[in-house]
């Protein structure tokens, strides 16, 4: 980690809450609110953030799992995202999930007119906005995450996803979810 963290403190609560709190609670409310407030399909929802997870390289989001209702997606599932262009484990909106999340990343300035249209034939136009800015998301606090090196210093806590407690205050659990 090449933050310097006074002793006793949890990196991620400091980092994301002490250092810069203007930001860095506004920007867990942000990460927070893309758990609580989707309205994508699970499946959907964690193939666009795995494959942000797997281009990131950070260590908690591609062990992380989003769960709703006590359901997470089936073991392998990550291995399938990684190859999304060929397995037969999804449907067209999961497997475009991960491939925006990819060219998101990757390629943003190739999304070109085939591809929306592919898109817009499976998601509407309040569901693209709202990937996008999960992706987004997940992109940016992500590699934060792993830039600085936070992302070994999350500790998965078995407990129930962000999605599950929206009561809670986003600062002070700012290391739940990638």
């Amino acid at each position: 980690m090449i933050v310097d963290v006074p002793g006793g403190k949890d990196p991620v609560a400091y980092v994301w809450g002490e250092m810069v709190p203007g930001i860095g609670t506004a920007a867990s409310k942000f990460s927070m609110a893309v758990y609580a407030h989707t309205t994508l399909g699970l499946r959907e929802f964690e193939a666009a953030r795995l494959r942000i997870a797997q281009i990131n390289g950070c260590v908690f989001c591609l062990d992380w799992r989003t769960e709703r209702d006590g359901v997470k997606v089936e073991d392998g599932f990550a291995d399938a995202v990684a190859g999304w262009r060929t397995t037969g484990a999804f449907d067209a909106r999961t497997r475009l999930a991960a491939e925006y999340a990819e060219r998101y990343a990757l390629d943003h300035h190739g999304l070109d007119e085939e591809f929306w249209s592919r898109m817009t034939e499976h998601y509407s136009e309040k569901e693209i906005v709202e990937l996008s800015m999960s992706i987004g998301s997940w992109w940016a606090f992500g590699r934060l995450n792993h830039v600085l090196g936070l992302d070994t210093a999350c500790m998965l806590t078995g407990g129930p996803s962000p999605s599950v407690r929206p009561t809670e205050s986003p600062s002070s659990r700012p290391s739940e979810g990638p």
